[in-house]
């Protein structure tokens, strides 16, 4: 007979809807009868917070059971990694669970809730589920967004991110780029220039309206260059005009050089009368 198990927050863990094919009871399971789960979607665990629940769960024991669904071996794990990775790190031989017959759709969809409802995922974690949601089980924005209690601008801005370069990903899965200033980077345009800012933000500590004006600035250095090349450009092409010959000009913050070609001593002397220098030598 299933032992029933009784925890906090464990209304919250099971409360997806139910249909008629859906079973579920709650019993201790063997620890070696449970297999990872194929659609986690956390890829890094915080040493420091599974030590924590470790010293947790030798002290009170799993408070809420983990959850998972019948495999032809056994069990698939869906939610609870931390808690099943705490129990085997003691030595204990059962762990309290949730047993619940769903789908594979379900099975995704329930660890991506479970993680989000806890703040476990790190932004590109969140970011990768929702796609293998889109991808794997043709998923919609608005459907991903009904699922896990979000709007769906919210879903489309979390996948955006993925558009970022994977130097950069790998910053905010580590922790050291927020979601705020991958979204500021988003509006860089090319991405080696993003990989430099980010390397930069995480080098001098920028906050995300520091990266901002950061990026301001060089927008505003760059249109500056440009205009003056423009002008240059122009001045160019008006002396060749005048001149009759190529003309080439170099401009610096202060002054320049303006180079001037002539083939021959009579092309020479030609020049020079344009000038108003009359004939020399």
């Amino acid at each position: 007979m299933a032992r029933k198990v009784l925890g906090r927050g464990l209304d919250a863990l099971i409360s997806a809807p139910q249909t008629g094919k859906q079973k579920e009871y709650v019993d201790y399971i063997p620890v070696d009868k449970i297999r990872p789960n194929r659609y986690q979607p956390r890829e890094e665990f915080n040493k420091q917070k599974l030590n924590e629940l470790i010293s947790s769960v030798k002290e009170k024991g799993v408070v809420q059971p983990i959850l998972i669904r019948p495999s032809e071996d056994g069990y698939e794990l869906i939610a609870g990694e931390r808690r099943l990775k705490a129990v085997k790190a003691l030595g204990h031989n059962e762990i309290p669970a949730v047993i619940r017959d769903v789908d594979d759709i379900n099975a995704l969809e329930l660890s991506l809730i479970e993680n989000i409802q806890r703040e476990e995922l790190n932004p590109i974690e969140e970011a990768h589920a929702y796609k293998r949601l889109t991808d794997e089980f043709n998923f919609t924005q608005d459907m991903i967004g009904q699922a896990v209690g979000k709007d769906r601008a919210t879903i489309a801005n979390s996948m955006r991110l993925l558009t970022l370069p994977k130097k950069v990903q790998e910053l905010m899965s580590k922790g050291e780029l927020s979601t705020g200033h991958a979204k500021v980077l988003l509006s860089v345009t090319g991405a080696g220039e993003q990989i430099t800012l980010s390397k930069k933000a995480v080098e001098r500590g920028l906050s995300v309206r520091a990266l901002e004006e950061m990026i301001k600035r060089k927008g505003s250095a760059r249109k500056t260059a440009v205009s003056v090349d423009n002008e240059t450009r122009l001045i160019a092409e008006k002396l060749q005009e005048v001149l009759g010959t190529k003309v080439r000009m170099l401009h610096r913050k202060k002054g320049g050089t303006i180079q001037v070609e002539y083939y021959s001593n009579e092309d020479l002397q030609r020049i020079l009368k344009v000038l108003g220098c009359g004939r020399i030598g």
